[in-house]
Parts: C-alpha cells; structure tokens; sequence
C-alpha cells in the first residue's frame, strides 16, 4: 500500500488570506489590461494590437507599391505569430486603421467594402484586401535597423518590436481611445503639419511654452471635419493638463428657396456619429414633436454627406433652429481629452500637449542614435574588406595564383599580405571572374564615399546639436509627404443662452386636455363647453378635463408619488382618441393618475399621502427633464392641489374632519412631509384648501353642494384627531 505525503511546506498550497489573494490577481489582471490593451504608448501612439498588425505587414512586404493581400492572411499571420487573441478583434482594429472617417491618416489601405460613416460593418475578412499605406511606412521606417528594441513573441518562436520608429507624432494625429481597469484614455486627432511645425518650434526653442504651443496647433483636426466651438481657452487648458474635452458640431449651410423659402444644408457631422442614426434620431423627435422649429429631414448623400433640413416654417431664423437641434441631438457632441498614454519606462501617465510632444521628440533622437549606430556598424566592416581589395588589386595575379594553387590559400593569404581572417574569408567567397575584374577606381570611390559617410555619422553621434538638426530635417520632410489642409474649424464659444429658445416659436392657442381613465391623452382646440359629447373607446371615460395654452407645460402627478411633465404642444390632436400617456412618460402600470394641472411658474402645489402626511411644494422644483418624472413623496400620493387658499380641511377614513392654516405646513421640494391628521385606524380620504373668508363647500351623499357656515368649530392644529363632519359628508369642492 503506498501512502503519499503532503508535499513540503505545502507545495503549491499558499496560505493567505482570501482578501490579499483577490488584490493581488486583480492587481495584476488590472496592470495587464493598462498596458497591454487599453491605454497607447506616448512614443509612437499604438497598443499592441495596431503594433502588431502593421509590423505583420511590413513582413509580409505589403508595401504601397506591393499587391494587396486579403486580410484574411493578414489576420491569420498576426494572430498567429503575434497576438494571441481572436480574429474578429484583430480585424475590428485592422478595418480601424483603414477608415478615412476614422483615422485622420489612416494607415491601412483597405480595398473593398471596408464600412461607412452610416455605420454599415465592413465586409468579412475573406472579401477584403490590404496593404500599408505611405504614412505607415514613414512610422515603420528604420525598423530593421536596430532602431528599436525586440522582445519574445507570446510563443517564443519570434520577436516583435516593443515601440515604432514612428516618423511622425501619430498619438495625436490619429487619436487614440480606451478604457482598462480603473482609468481611460481620449486623444482626439490633429493636423499632422501643425504637429510637426510644433515640434519644429520646441527644437527651435525648447522653453516654448503650451501656450505658444497652442498658437501654433489650435486644437483638434478630426478626420469627418464639424466645428469646434470650446473657445481657445478651454483648449489651452485641456492641453496643459491634459484633460478637458471640445464641443463638436456639425457644418451646415443655408440654400435659399423660392418665395422666400430655405432650406438647411449638413455637409460634415461631428466626429464618431452615425449619420444614419442621427437622422433617425432627428426623425423621432418630428413624430415626438420634442422638435417644433423642425419640419423635415431626408438624406440626399451620395459620396459626400448632404443631409438636408427642412424648417417648420419660413419665417423661423435658421440659427434659431440649428441651435436648438444642436441642443437635442447628436449634431453637437463634446469628445473628452483624456491624455493618459504609457510613456518611454511603460508607465501611465496624464500627459499636455508639451510632455507629447518632447516624449516623441525624445524617442525620435534614440531612433536616430540608434539607426547611426547600426549603420556605423556596417560601414566599418566594408571599409575594412575594401582594404582588404585594394591589397587584392595591387597583386593581382598572385592572389589568383595562390587562391588556385596552395591548399590552404586562407592561411598562405592572411601571412602574404598581413589580412585578417575577415579579409581572407571574403576574397576567398568571391568568385575568380569576380576578383579578375576589380577596378582600382571603383574600389577607391567606394572606399572614399563610405569614408565620408563614416566620419559625418561619428561626428552625428557625438554632437546633440547636429542629432537635433537632423530630427527637424527629416520632420520637415515628412510634413511635405503627409500635409494636408485642415478639416475641423476652430470657432470662438458659442453661448447658447444668447439663441431665443424654440419654445419661443410655440404659437400659443387655447388648448382642452382630455385625460380618460384609461390613459388616453389628447388636446383639442379652444374650451369643451359640454364635456358630455366627448367620445372616447369602448369601456373608457372622461377621467380629467384641463384647460391649457399650447406652450404650457403639464404636471402629471400618479399615485406611486412621481410627478411627470409632458409639452401641451407634444399632445396628439383631438379628432382621434389620442395616445396613450404611457408611451410619452415611464409611468408603471399599477399606478394611477391623480391629478393633471397646467403649470404656473410660482405656484405652489399641497402633495398629501394615503398615509395622512403633506407638504407644499414650489411646481417650479416639480419640472422633469426627462421621461421617468420627478420623484417627489415617499409613499402612495392622495392629492395634489394647487395652493388658492389659506386653510387646509380634510377628512379620513373613520369620517373624522379636521381644519388647519395652511402655513403649519412646511415648503419642501421632495419627502414624506408632516402629519396632517391623526388617525387610530385607516388612512386620509379626502383634501382640499379653502379661503377663510369664504369657507368651505362639501359635497353630500346624493352629489349637492353645500355650504359649512359653522366650519370654525372644526377649526384646530395640524396633526389632530379632528370630529365627526356634517351628516352625509363624503368629499369636499
């Protein structure tokens, strides 16, 4: 029988607690994420994947002058000699790199269907083909030159460069966005040639400051154009922190029309939005009228985007209009700066304008150095075998008669002629027709241009100034190879408050709003002088009748303690039975409508529970932007009335009646409130507010009205028991 032992000290068993074993893994999966996917390198401004694509490329010689390959190879070589990950996550960031909207330089030259700014997915990796492009080869230039370092590839069969030469600063000409564990990055595009003039001026004058920096690139130059209207300072503060963010919007332009008519042109959308979403979403606020300035929207695009805007009438201002579309929809969009890049030592770091740039100056000097190095390299070993050749030429014919005749020609020519073993290897791999036609004069040029070369490299490595020098040559020239004109506008800050707000443009007309019991909610013109002769589905009924202008706003309260605020011009026409009000509010389906009333800036409304509790409540603070309402008592609401009197009369469950001054309640935007009648058992019933002066009216058993002469004895403090009402007393008016 064999009895194993526990291994010693536990073997891979690990006692630790369970809290330090989480931070740790997660730390490590968090770090993994930071810098192996998520957030770019500040020298050449790539993540792993767009690394190893491109560097795939070039070794599969998929030069601008090659043929295109189908991508499909092309993910299959990354994938597998490189990225140890998915081939759909590969070709996502493949397209990417080939899309013109996308990329202000895009970097893969993609043919076939490759996507477009409508938001249509490209084709699938077996129909497309691609090859680099020439900025490409401008960041890859110099890689097989010792220019950069190497490391294992994931399978330790190969290796790939950890950084690119990167020729120009491609982290703020392409952009760049990520979110990893804990933190994100936003780079927005710019204009290569103002980069490059930028980081002409800082090795020009290294104490340039962001500020003249700024002069020089103005902000960003996204690659679907819009107008950038952040302001100037806004952006300079971005930059020298390196977080803010720039308001986009759409270029647009106005065409006249017959009679007096216009009609507004869109020719460029903001970065990263789908135009065809943008167009649904103008759509839908037509059918919602959320939009009234807005008449039409048709897409008339063909090559170049061409969305066209039809206002609701002539005479509306078209500034007016696109300020307030500006407002509701994606045609104004604010893209984030978050500059968090890895930098030269792998870690993150929130970098301005400045620190990029000196970051990418910095690395094209160790490049440089690095290149010279190499090349140094090189030249000497040539000078040293054509030393070797001009031995050769001078004797000629003994070199032949040795190389023919002696059995160890190596040693016989290393001793004869005082080579190296270096020298001797080499004549003795040329070949004898080869040695035979040696030219002194070809020998002696060779020998003099490398010569040449050798000294102006040793002279470029030992002096900072001239490795400057040349930086900025070699950037001027890239400028000629890449510069184009400028897409984004940069405008001034555009204030919004100074456009008259398209609620102004509401013509205001006497509305009915007819709420059924149902839901059904609609609007028709002028005042319901016999509510009788309403119609409404069969089964339904009138349930509020209120009347309002078209440019009111309508606080719906429900019984679950939300108030709602729906546009009086947004409601359907009052031919039909309207539109469920569901479907213009988040209202639950177990909850009921109590009270519906047209809002009066300054008024007050009284809220009261089931519970017995109350507050009042400015309907100023009761507005609700957006479709879930306001949640303003914490319990099932009862009433909500609006605040006409200076006395407050209610009436329980158990038929106990209570009247107080309406100032013992206090003013509150939201909550439970205070008690406003005590009761042993059951809950309030009924609520209303009256005038002292006048006095009270309730409401018998068989539906009359009727005066309360004697209310006074009912007179008492808030929170009291109250007495028996009038005989036949059931709710108040």
């Amino acid at each position: 029988m064999t009895i194993h032992t526990p291994p010693p000290e536990g073997g891979r068993i690990v006692d630790e607690p369970m809290g330090e074993a989480l931070s740790r893994r997660y730390l490590a999966y968090a770090l993994s994420t930071i810098t192996n996917r998520a957030l770019p390198d500040v020298r050449d401004g790539f993540k792993p994947v767009h690394r190893r694509i491109l560097y795939a490329m070039h070794q599969m010689r998929l030069n601008p002058q090659a043929a295109a390959r189908k991508c499909a190879k092309v993910v299959g070589e990354v994938m597998g000699g490189y990225h140890p990950h998915g081939d759909a996550s590969i070709y996502d960031a493949l397209v990417r790199l080939a899309q013109d909207f996308a990329q202000r330089y895009p970097l893969v030259d993609g043919q076939g269907n490759f996507g477009n700014i409508d938001g249509d997915n490209a084709a699938a990796m077996r129909y497309t083909e691609c090859k680099l492009t020439a900025a490409s080869v401008l960041l890859m230039e110099g890689i097989d030159q010792d220019s950069v370092d190497f490391r294992p590839t994931y399978d330790d069969q190969d290796e790939e460069p950890t950084v690119l030469p990167a020729g120009f600063p491609n982290l703020l000409a392409n952009g760049s966005s990520g979110i990893a564990v804990g933190m994100a990055t936003s780079i927005p595009p710019h204009n290569v040639g103002e980069l490059i003039d930028a980081c002409l001026a800082l090795l020009d004058r290294p104490e340039t400051t962001t500020a003249e920096l700024a002069e020089i690139v103005p902000g960003p130059d996204f690659p679907t154009g819009g107008v950038a209207v952040e302001g100037h300072a806004s952006i300079l503060d971005a930059y020298e922190t390196g977080r803010g963010g720039v308001r986009l919007r759409a270029r647009w332009e106005r065409e006249p029309l017959e009679r007096g008519g216009y009609q507004i042109v869109i020719t460029e959308v903001p970065y990263q939005v789908q135009k065809s979403k943008l167009i649904e979403a103008l759509a839908e606020l037509i059918e919602q009228k959320k939009a009234p300035l807005l008449g039409d929207v048709r897409d008339e695009s063909a090559e170049d985007i061409r969305v066209v805007i039809d206002p609701k009438s002539r005479n509306i201002d078209a500034d007016s209009l696109m300020e307030s579309l500006f407002r509701l929809s994606d045609l104004e969009v604010r893209f984030p700066i978050n500059m968090n890049v890895l930098d030269a030592t792998g870690t993150p770091r929130v970098m301005g304008l400045k620190a990029c740039l000196q970051a990418f100056l910095d690395h094209r000097r160790e490049v440089l150095n690095r290149r010279s190095a190499w090349r140094i390299e090189r030249v000497e070993k040539r000078l040293h075998l054509l030393e070797g050749l001009r031995i050769v030429f001078l004797n000629l014919d003994e070199v032949i008669r040795i190389v023919r005749e002696e059995e160890q020609p190596k040693a016989v020519l290393i001793a004869r002629f005082g080579l190296s073993e270096t020298q001797a290897d080499f004549i003795l791999d040329t070949r004898l027709r080869q040695l035979a036609r040696i030219e002194e004069m070809t020998i002696e040029n060779e020998y003099k241009a490398l010569s040449e070369e050798l000294a102006s490299l040793q002279s470029l490595t030992s002096s900072p100034a001239k490795q400057w020098k040349k930086i900025g040559q070699e950037l001027a020239a890239t400028r000629k190879a890449l510069i184009s004109p400028r897409r984004t506008t940069i405008a001034e800050a555009v204030d919004a408050s100074a456009f008259v707000p398209a609620e102004a443009f509401i013509p205001r007309e006497a509305i009915t709003v007819i709420l059924s019991e149902r839901g059904w909610i609609r609007a028709v013109k002028g005042k319901v002088e016999d509510p009788s002769e309403l119609k409404f589905k069969e089964g339904d009924a009138l349930g509020f009748l209120v009347p309002a202008f078209t440019t009111d706003k309508l606080l719906v309260a429900a019984s679950d303690g939300r108030v709602f605020t729906v546009g009086a011009d947004k409601l359907a026409s009052g031919r039909g039975h309207g539109e469920p009000l569901r479907l213009m509010v988040e209202l639950e389906e177990s909850a009921g409508i109590v009270a519906v009333l047209a809002h009066q800036p300054g008024a007050k409304l009284l809220i009261a529970s089931k519970a017995g509790y109350g507050f009042i409540a400015p309907e100023d603070e009761l507005l609700a932007q957006k479709r879930g309402g306001k949640q303003v008592l914490n319990g099932d609401l009862l009433a909500a009335i609006r605040v006409t009197g200076d006395h407050v009369v209610t009436i329980g469950e158990n038929l106990k009646t209570l009247i107080f001054k309406a100032d013992e309640l206090p003013e509150m935007g939201r909550g439970k409130g205070v008690k406003l009648q005590s009761f042993k058992q059951g809950g309030l019933t009924d609520i209303a507010l009256f005038d002292g002066a006048h006095g009270p009216e309730w409401v018998d058993g068989g539906g009359r009205r009727r005066n309360w002469p004697d209310w006074k004895d009912w007179l008492g403090k808030r929170a009291g028991a109250g007495r028996m009402g009038p005989r036949g007393l059931r709710k108040f008016r």
